[in-house]
């Protein structure tokens, strides 16, 4: 498809390349060596896990204009099918291949669930999505707790600590690199247009609902993989971690940093996940300030930090010396 090849000159730009393998190989080091404190490097993966959730709730809430509220459902449908598969099924093989196939696995299956999601939701317009996304994240919460045979109420455990700071760089670069691409792709313009104007994209040939679903399951997918990568990182899940709360910590990332850009994603998820270690020594009170922080921002600025703008690197015209973004 034409949003995995690279859109402009961001595929082709040596310094971006450059960057990027020096991080890969910092991130290799700092895991290796332990060049930094396990708690710091705690914190950067789950920068880098709140990234990706960030950017794929973004491109519902952002570039498509939809409102979804129902991401951790996506999220815990990665988590347990990566975890079911890494401790009950592909346990006696070797972790290095274990690994990576048990989070894509993860990221299949919350794909295919967005999918179920959005044929039915996208059959209407307006604020449906909303609805649905809210109801199918209580129905996977309440299905996960009777089901006994993952744990039930007492979530799930067992996994071993595969998720390391070189993978969760890995994954973030990958799901910066191809939502960056499918927004500029041809795929990518039909969403935007839905964002502008869903009626006049539908006269002018877009097959919006397509696009929509596609959007929709791309975003479903990255939910998957961030779920993976967390239930590897921590070690335990359990529903109540995939409750309205962490569909509200997402919205306050997205809405943070600003709808409609990746950079936003960054700013956001950086900022949101720092902001609530800081705040840790409050107890449970810092959870009342996020949602707070929300109603803050919905108030006084609802575009978020960096709304509807991109940083010019990661601009299709990067690199080809105009100067300016498109």
């Amino acid at each position: 498809m034409d949003f995995m090849r690279p859109a402009g000159a961001l595929g082709k730009y040596l310094p971006v390349k450059a960057v990027v393998a020096l991080g890969f190989m910092l991130a290799l080091s700092i895991a290796r060596f332990n060049l930094l404190d396990n708690y710091i490097q705690l914190v950067l993966m789950l920068i880098g896990i709140n990234l990706i959730l960030t950017l794929s709730l973004n491109l519902v809430n952002g570039y498509m204009g939809e409102f979804s509220v129902g991401h951790a459902g996506f999220m815990a449908a990665g988590a347990y099918v990566s975890s079911i598969l890494s401790v009950r099924v592909l346990a006696s093989y070797s972790p290095v291949w274990v690994f990576p196939c048990a989070v894509l696995a993860g990221g299949l299956a919350a794909g295919v669930v967005g999918l179920a999601v959005a044929v039915p939701s996208f059959k209407t317009r307006g604020d449906y999505l909303a609805i649905v996304t809210l109801a199918f994240s209580m129905i996977v919460k309440s299905v996960i707790e009777n089901i006994d045979a993952v744990g039930g109420p007492r979530g799930f455990l067992g996994m071993d600590k595969l998720t390391t700071l070189p993978w969760v760089f890995f994954w973030t670069v990958a799901a910066v690199w191809i939502i960056r691409n499918f927004i500029y792709s041809r795929f990518g313009r039909g969403v935007l247009s839905v964002r502008e104007d869903e009626i006049a994209a539908d006269l002018t040939g877009v097959n919006t609902r397509n696009v929509k679903m596609l959007a929709f399951v791309v975003s479903s997918f990255f939910a998957g993989i961030a779920g993976g990568l967390y239930a590897h990182l921590i070690q335990y899940i359990s529903p109540g971690v995939f409750d309205i709360v962490k569909s509200t910590e997402m919205l306050v990332m997205v809405y943070l940093g600003g709808v409609g850009s990746i950079a936003g994603s960054m700013i956001g998820a950086a900022t949101y996940t720092v902001l609530l270690e800081a705040l840790r020594p409050l107890g449970i009170w810092r959870m009342a300030v996020m949602p707070l922080l929300l109603i803050l921002l919905m108030i006084f600025r609802p575009k978020g930090i960096m709304g509807y703008r991109e940083a010019r690197w990661l601009s299709p015209s990067f690199g080809r010396g105009t100067g300016k973004d498109k």
